[in-house]
C-alpha cells in the first residue's frame, strides 16, 4: 500500500456503506477527502508527494488552480510546497464583490496546473478547465488525490487534459 493510500485510511478518509457521489453515480465506498485535507500531516503528505510529481515530470506551470471549496486547500498547500501561486475557481458567480469566477492573479498565457481531491466523471473539473481557457489560460494537466477510475481521466483527455493521480481507487479497494 502507497504512503497515500496509508494515510488516506489511517486517516478515517476512506468510508463503506451506500453513498451517491457528485457525479450522482451510487457507490459502495467514499473517500471523504476533506477529512483527509483538513489533517495538517495528511495535507502535507498530499502537497510534497504532487509536488515531486511536478518535480519528476519536468512540467512548468505559473499558476496552480483549485475548485472552490474541496480544492483550495490543496492547492494552497502545493503553492506553500512549491512557490508557485494560485488561484480559485469558483463554480457560480456571486452577487456580490467583484463577481469573479477567478480568484487571484491569472494573465493570457498562464500555463495552470488544476489540483483536485476527487476524479469521478471529471465533471467540476472540466467546467474550471472551461473557466480558466476562457480566460486565456493554458489548461493541460489536472493532478488529483483520487482518481475513482471511472471515466474521468478519458472525459479529461478528451478535451485535451491528462490526469495524474496520487492514488488510485483500485489501489485503495
Amino acid at each position: 500500500m502507497s504512503k497515500m493510500s496509508q494515510a488516506l485510511t489511517n486517516c478515517g478518509a476512506l468510508q463503506f456503506g451506500e453513498f451517491t457521489l457528485a457525479s450522482g453515480a451510487k457507490s459502495s465506498y467514499y473517500i471523504d477527502i476533506k477529512k483527509a485535507s483538513t489533517n495538517p500531516e495528511v495535507l502535507r503528505l498530499i502537497a510534497k508527494l504532487m509536488a515531486e510529481n511536478l518535480r519528476n515530470s519536468g512540467l512548468k506551470v505559473d499558476r496552480i488552480a483549485g475548485v472552490v471549496l474541496g480544492s483550495v486547500p490543496l492547492a494552497a498547500a502545493l503553492a506553500l510546497e512549491t512557490g508557485i501561486p494560485y488561484v480559485m475557481i469558483r463554480k457560480e458567480k456571486k452577487d456580490h464583490g467583484t463577481g469573479k469566477l477567478i480568484e487571484g492573479d491569472l494573465n493570457i498565457g498562464d500555463k495552470v496546473l488544476v489540483v483536485e481531491d476527487v476524479i469521478t466523471s471529471a465533471g467540476s473539473s472540466i467546467t474550471a478547465i472551461e473557466t480558466l481557457r476562457r480566460e486565456g489560460a493554458v489548461v493541460e494537466n489536472v493532478y488529483s488525490v483520487i482518481d475513482r477510475e471511472s471515466g474521468g481521466a478519458d472525459n479529461l483527455k478528451q478535451i485535451g487534459v491528462s490526469l495524474t493521480p496520487l492514488v488510485r481507487a483500485s489501489e485503495l479497494l
